[in-house]
């Protein structure tokens, strides 16, 4: 039995030699994307005692919104959060209730959005978020440049070890990583509650974010 014991180490040394010297290494690349998208949230809020008056009030402003939004080509709008709930006194009785609801609005036409949104607001509509961020096709088309560059540094940073200590090299593993970069830009947060008056087309300006890539893996070094 030892005999066998010390015949399988023997067996197990030589494999490893044969293998080669294991390295691991890492290498990152990031490549911008240009925000060449805009989303948006608009919404209606009122109080009062009346539930199904504050549901009449808020659902009527809710389907003319829709009426004015789906008038303009490449822009897609969907429901967002709705919610309805009591208003309490310092004695926790209710002393009214209080609604809103929410609709989300999508498009690459950043003048079209803009000018919306200003109407919107003379709409007695409010708006929440509006953040910019790259559409899916200029995320990928970033996402696979990053990929090829982060490749390539990392075969060049195996040739470069391979080189300086004269073995030759073959890729034993690699994983990739692709996302992080960064959130969606946010143009404005919070209620932007303004009179008929005073409402204007939002501005909006396109800017980029960067979207990054990992790779690591191992390489086995050979004579």
């Amino acid at each position: 039995m030892k005999k066998k014991l010390l015949a399988l180490w023997a067996m197990s040394l030589a494999a490893t030699a044969q293998a080669g010297a294991l390295i691991d290494l890492s290498a990152d690349s990031s490549r911008p994307a240009a925000n060449d998208m805009v989303r948006a949230s608009v919404f209606s809020e009122a109080s009062g005692s009346n539930p199904a008056e504050l549901a009449r009030r808020v659902n009527g402003d809710i389907a003319e919104a829709l009426k004015v939004i789906r008038e303009r080509k490449g822009v897609n709008v969907k429901s967002g959060s709705q919610s309805t709930y009591p208003v309490y006194t310092q004695s926790r009785k209710i002393d009214g209730w209080r609604m809103r609801s929410e609709l989300l609005i999508e498009s690459k036409d950043f003048a079209a959005v803009s000018d919306l949104l200003g109407r919107l607001q003379q709409m007695r509509l409010a708006v929440g978020d509006i953040s910019q961020m790259p559409s899916p096709e200029t995320r990928h088309q970033a996402e696979d440049e990053a990929m090829r560059e982060a490749i390539r540094a990392f075969q060049n940073r195996a040739a470069l070890i391979a080189d300086t200590l004269g073995k030759s090299w073959k890729i034993k593993q690699m994983n990739i990583n692709q996302g992080g970069g960064m959130p969606p830009t946010p143009v404005f947060r919070g209620k932007a509650v303004m009179m008929a008056a005073e409402a204007a087309p939002a501005p909006l300006e396109a800017g980029e974010s960067l979207v990054t890539t990992h790779v690591s893996g191992q390489i086995e070094l050979a004579d």
